[in-house]
């Protein structure tokens, strides 16, 4: 015999469907901070991590103005202008 033979003569639980309150559905207002901007993110290895963050907090910088002086570096290389913070 099955070890799951048990389970087939097992009624089965139905469980009622939820309803979804309409408050738990609700669009979130961005800070201001971030109105009118986009992320940038990637995945780097922790090496990397730790010299961004480290070289931020020598400079006494968040890490998103020192990635943000980066991609500036970055657009004046490839000949684009820089957009700044």
């Amino acid at each position: 015999m099955s070890r799951f033979a048990k389970l087939a003569d097992k009624p089965k639980e139905t469980a009622e469907p939820r309803a979804i309150a309409s408050e738990a559905i609700t669009s979130t207002v961005p800070p201001p901070s971030r109105v009118g901007r986009k992320a940038i993110s990637g995945y780097f290895s922790p090496e990397m991590s730790l010299a961004m963050h480290t070289c931020a907090r020598r400079g006494g910088i968040s890490l998103q103005a020192l990635m943000a002086e980066a991609f500036d570096d970055v657009l004046r290389k490839y000949g684009e202008s820089p957009i700044g913070f």
